[in-house]
C-alpha cells in the first residue's frame, strides 16, 4: 500500500508541476504521469547508485550539490525513456527535480509517510 500511495502521489505532483510551468515541463495526461512515476522510481532504484558511485569524488568535492545534477539527470532521462513527458533542458530538468523532491517531501512530512 506504501508503494501505490507513492507512486499517486508522485504522479499527481508531477501533473501539478506540468500545470503550474508548463515552459518547462510537459505531462500529456494521466496515464503518463503514472508511467513517469513508475519510471523514475526505477531510475532512482537502479540508476541513480550507479551515478552517485561513479560520481562520488565530485559528490564530496562539492559538498553534495552534486547530486542536484544526478537528479536533473535522471529526470532528463526519464523524459526520454516515456513517451508523454517532456521536460525543456538540462536547468528544466534541474527545477524539475528540486519542485518534484521539495513538494514530495512536503506530502509525505503531512501525511505521516516515512521513508
Amino acid at each position: 500500500m506504501n508503494l501505490l500511495f507513492r507512486i499517486l502521489v508522485t504522479s499527481i505532483l508531477v501533473m501539478v508541476i506540468s500545470y503550474f510551468f508548463p515552459s518547462i515541463a510537459h505531462v500529456d495526461g494521466l496515464n503518463s504521469a503514472i508511467i513517469v512515476a513508475i519510471v523514475l522510481g526505477l531510475l532512482n532504484v537502479f540508476v541513480k547508485p550507479i551515478f552517485v558511485l561513479f560520481t562520488f569524488p565530485l559528490t564530496v568535492f562539492t559538498l553534495g550539490l552534486f547530486l542536484l545534477v544526478i537528479n536533473a539527470a535522471i529526470i532528463a532521462l526519464c523524459a526520454k525513456l516515456v513517451d508523454g513527458f517532456k521536460v525543456d533542458g538540462f536547468f528544466g530538468a534541474l527545477f524539475f527535480s528540486i519542485i518534484l523532491s521539495l513538494s514530495q517531501s512536503l506530502v509525505y512530512k503531512l501525511s505521516g509517510e516515512s521513508k
